[in-house]
């Protein structure tokens, strides 16, 4: 199978070397399943799923060379239900300290300085925002007549 992932003589882009599949390999459920049918071949699996990451294609656009697109999707899914992705980067990230190759000052991301986007305030969608007395009363203001603006209550949004 790996034979089909080789193209004319040299890796395809986003796919892993062989260093990298060394690595991630033992990390790796079993192929064969304790019950059921064996698995697609997990190196395969995990090229179509690089692709569709660093892509951003939609999973129906997945070549055919990396096999079904629901086969992927459902592994991809089932091994987030698993944990399996989190103790890969516990593994990877464990591996890479103990040979200390990892600095935490600067690989360490926390929530405290990752700036959030404008819109990300946390507001549920569809939620309805009431306005305080003097932003509704404000905006009475600037967008009505005076003498309307005092005999009507404040809009509420």
């Amino acid at each position: 199978m790996y034979a089909k992932l080789v193209y004319d003589g040299y890796m395809r882009r986003h796919e892993l070397t062989e260093r990298q599949w060394e690595r991630l390999s033992p990390l790796l459920p079993p192929v064969k399943p304790v019950t059921g049918r064996p698995h697609e071949d997990h190196r395969r699996v995990l090229n179509g799923l690089l692709w569709r990451m660093k892509t951003g294609a939609p999973w129906r656009d997945i070549p055919t060379r990396y096999g079904p697109w629901p086969t992927l999707y459902s592994r991809f899914r089932r091994w987030q239900r698993a944990g399996i992705w989190a103790r890969l980067l516990a593994a990877l990230q464990a591996e890479a300290d103990a040979a200390g190759s990892l600095d935490w000052d600067l690989h360490f991301v926390d929530g405290t300085v990752v700036r959030a986007h404008q819109h990300a305030a946390g507001a549920k969608k569809g939620a309805v925002i009431k306005r305080s007395a003097p932003a509704g009363a404000a905006l009475a203001r600037r967008f009505t007549s005076a003498a309307t603006a005092t005999a009507s209550p404040s809009p509420s949004f």
